[in-house]
């Protein structure tokens, strides 16, 4: 098989399945119906949004946290507000027993800034119940340290994704998902938010960003290079499209050398005509997973 067919191949494995999607639109629908009805007093779906990778489309068949945002009437911001002490972990408390109202038997836990809902099969839904500002940016409620509220910028990151993989010929979302399958098998300590502010930096300066899987091997070489030489003092870069920080202390770098040197001898096997040997070096890489 050639390097595009082998890279393809891998890459539409790395999707989520439509029976996987149709299990977390269910959920997501089933929450937002419960929120809605407890502090909107709405019989409706609306109000909620994919955030993080998920929103993004940038995660992988694999992803097991959901995260969603759901937007409250700043009534209840008011409510909370007025607290003596630690509003924020009230409110918490209050959309966890809101939840639980649906899903009386599912493991639930207020968790600094989210409400989680772990499900028996593994997934998590992390909720964060959120008040949209006139700028489109949304507060939330952070209840660490007796208490405070945050703000969040999530949908001009969705947005910059989106240009970016039309700028790059759909090629961004992949990138990003083959590097969290390199992240997954190597438990690379690298946040996923950096690594799609990361690869839509790499990928759309990249001189074949255009080009199609027949690429792929050098996409990934030169981006494994790409991240081996970020500033190794440097622990704080800003997020595409909202330029929020992303701090991210921890070394990925060594990680990211080793991958560069496999992906440079994996393309000189395949151009001595090692096809085999070049494919499993790649493999060792990414790691061998089958569809979900």
């Amino acid at each position: 098989m050639s390097v595009a067919t082998n890279f393809e191949t891998f890459c539409n494995n790395l999707l989520i399945s439509q029976s996987k999607r149709s299990t977390i639109s269910d959920r997501y629908l089933a929450i937002c119906k419960r929120l809605n009805l407890d502090f909107w007093k709405l019989d409706t779906t609306s109000g909620g949004r994919y955030v993080g990778s998920f929103g993004r489309n940038t995660a992988t068949g694999y992803v097991s946290d959901i995260d969603m945002l759901f937007e409250m009437p700043w009534t209840t911001y008011t409510t909370y507000n007025a607290y003596i002490s630690n509003g924020q972990s009230a409110l918490l408390q209050a959309v966890k027993n809101s939840i639980h109202a649906t899903y009386p038997n599912t493991d639930l836990k207020g968790d600094g800034q989210i409400v989680q809902v772990k499900f028996s099969d593994g997934m998590r839904f992390e909720v964060l119940p959120a008040f949209k500002n006139d700028d489109g940016s949304y507060t939330f409620a952070n209840s660490n340290s007796g208490g405070s509220w945050k703000k969040t910028n999530p949908i001009p990151e969705i947005d910059a994704v989106t240009t970016g993989d039309n700028l790059t010929n759909n090629n961004l979302r992949p990138l990003c998902r083959m590097a969290r399958a390199w992240k997954y098998e190597y438990n690379v300590p690298i946040l996923g938010l950096l690594i799609d502010t990361l690869a839509h930096r790499f990928l759309t300066e990249w001189s074949n960003r255009d080009k199609s899987y027949l690429y792929y091997d050098w996409m990934s070489r030169d981006f494994f290079n790409y991240l081996r030489s970020q500033d190794s003092n440097q622990t704080t870069w800003y997020a595409i499209g909202s330029g929020q920080s992303v701090t991210n202390p921890d070394n990925f770098r060594y990680k990211a050398t080793v991958a560069y040197n496999k992906a440079v001898d994996a393309i000189k096997q395949e151009s001595d005509g090692y096809t085999w040997s070049s494919k499993q070096t790649w493999a060792q890489r990414y790691g061998t997973r089958d569809a979900d």
